[in-house]
């Protein structure tokens, strides 16, 4: 069952337009919003890592840019466009992370292992296979606890 109440959850950060694949659609705009829960957002400040029992939440929102009094920039727009989960229960999944997709306030339906974001996660994840890379909160505290992944900082000393 996907958490309801996640809106009242810890905000990490939000994007737009992101897209991990070449060929995304140009012509929608979209925001996306991550929360955790906020027992999980308080071990990562101690630890620089997530615990067992962590909960994100990636919301998708349409974008807009007219609308109201805006004259430039975009802003979240429209009804929710979709829920995707990402939970650590390390007794319960292999590779202890599992993705869900919420398809309802009532339903949460598992990706299989073989879908891409779990190889995704593991091969460009900044720590424990999340984005901790784009939630400027967090990637100073993992960078100073030394929690970053061996794959990132290869991508990170290869960008620069």
């Amino acid at each position: 069952m996907p958490p309801v109440q996640y809106r009242e959850w810890i905000y990490l950060t939000s994007g737009l337009d992101m897209s991990y694949t070449p060929n995304a659609n140009p012509d929608m705009s979209m925001f996306d919003n991550v929360f955790v829960n906020p027992e999980a957002y308080r071990s990562f400040l101690k630890t620089g890592t997530w615990p067992d029992k962590t909960v994100m939440i990636l919301e998708t929102r349409g974008a807009s840019s007219k609308g109201s009094i805006n004259k430039a920039g975009h802003f979240q727009s429209g009804g929710l466009m979709g829920v995707e989960i990402h939970v650590k229960d390390e007794a319960r999944f292999p590779g202890k992370w599992a993705f869900f997709d919420a398809v309802s306030e009532s339903k949460a339906t598992l990706f299989p292992q073989t879908a891409t974001c779990y190889s995704c996660h593991a091969e460009h994840a900044a720590v424990d296979t999340t984005f901790v890379q784009f939630y400027p909160t967090l990637l100073p505290i993992a960078q100073s606890k030394g929690t970053l992944s061996a794959n990132y900082r290869k991508e990170e000393a290869a960008q620069k």
